[in-house]
């Protein structure tokens, strides 16, 4: 990173810094009680710039690299320790990148201006009920019947699929019995169409961000909404992975940055046998454990991130085998720095209000959303040459 771009970023993370300070660290826990977060916290984030990130001009967006990215992402992730708030603030950041790079022009000024203004909420539908981590196989189809798309199916684990106004989705299109990867397609889906319902999820972390269940029942979608060619869409949902991966990694950096600070701090102020628990070896040990591993991780973000801004981050297999590696990594970072506050912080740590012990319930879907560990290692060893 040149001195030009430090200053940038660093410049954007002390905006992000306030913003999250004072918009939303003292409410999180509130909103995590409650299970959802004001939608108006949409265009307080638009106001200054952080959803626009990564988009251009001509979209209302602001043109920024990887770096700038995802020193929002570290720094909104250390400063407010809540994966919720991010998972449902951030979600255009999974489902508008298809829209942007393959969606026609008049799409992408239906769908993405809207959203930039923190207006319209965005959604990604991949997965569904019978098929994780194993894209293709999903079975939701959309047939032709004139100039609609006819969708009949069911996703699920969708994070803003209560909200979404606009879904970005996966489907099986031509003969409805094919399989694998040649007859999947993606096709935008307003959240307004008839046919199509949602129920919410409970889970063990992330309560604040809705997750839902999503029933196709004969939706209908103008044809215009195909993304690309049709049955090009498994190629487009690999190369979406990656940024994804990547923007995970750094939000798993800022979580185990989170847990570092509020469990030093704890370790200072906390008196046990006559002093100080920072004055324990055992303790200064497991900070310094925590360090090793943010060291790492920032280390490897920063390589990554610079491959990614020179255009590798979808067709380098050595950068696409280092996002997965980097996406293990972070997130076993993020859990040991999570488990370690947790037991620094003692009986503190296990009682909801703590960033700790949000961080620790929120941690498993970090390191299986955007593709489980198991995944990343067998994509990376081909992606190696394995």
């Amino acid at each position: 990173m040149n001195d030009e771009l430090r200053r940038d970023a660093q410049a954007l993370a002390d905006t992000v810094r306030r913003f999250t300070l004072e918009r939303i660290a003292q409410q999180v826990a509130q909103w995590d009680e409650a299970g959802e977060f004001p939608r108006e916290l949409y265009r307080e984030a638009a106001a200054v710039g952080l959803l626009g990130l990564g988009y251009p001009e001509s979209l209302g967006g602001t043109p920024a690299p990887f770096a700038l990215r995802n020193a929002v992402s570290t720094t909104m992730a250390r400063h407010g320790g809540s994966g919720g708030i991010m998972a449902g603030l951030f979600s255009l950041n999974i489902g508008l990148p298809p829209v942007l790079r393959h969606g026609s022009a008049q799409v992408q000024q239906e769908v993405i201006p809207p959203v930039l203004r923190g207006e319209k909420i965005a959604a990604l539908a991949i997965t569904e009920p019978g098929g994780g981590s194993d894209v293709a196989a999903l079975r939701t189809t959309a047939r032709r019947e004139g100039d609609d798309w006819v969708i009949d199916g069911e996703k699920v684990f969708i994070t803003s699929g209560m909200r979404a106004d606009w879904i970005t989705m996966a489907v099986r299109t031509g003969d409805p019995g094919s399989k694998g990867a040649g007859g999947i397609s993606m096709i935008v889906v307003p959240g307004d169409a008839p046919g199509l319902s949602r129920s919410a999820l409970d889970k063990m972390g992330w309560w604040c961000s809705d997750t839902a269940h999503l029933r196709m029942d004969t939706v209908r979608v103008p044809a215009r909404y195909l993304l690309g060619e049709e049955g090009g869409g498994f190629k487009i949902i690999m190369g979406n992975f990656n940024g994804e991966r990547l923007g995970m990694s750094a939000m798993a950096l800022g979580f185990a940055q989170a847990c570092y600070d509020e469990a030093l701090d704890w370790a200072r102020q906390r008196k046990a046998f006559g002093s100080a628990l920072v004055e324990k070896q055992v303790i200064r040990h497991k900070l310094v454990d925590m360090q090793m591993r943010i060291a790492s991780t920032q280390a490897w973000l920063d390589a990554v991130t610079q491959l990614a801004d020179e255009g590798k981050l979808e067709s380098d297999p050595h950068c696409v085998a280092q996002v997965c590696m980097l996406k293990n990594h972070s997130t076993q970072a993020m859990q040991f720095c999570a488990d370690q506050a947790v037991q620094i912080l003692g009986g503190m740590g296990f009682m909801r209000g703590t960033k700790s012990e949000r961080i620790y319930r929120e941690v498993k879907v970090m390191m299986i959303g955007g593709g489980a560990e198991e995944i990343m290692k067998d994509l990376a060893a081909r992606q190696l040459g394995l």
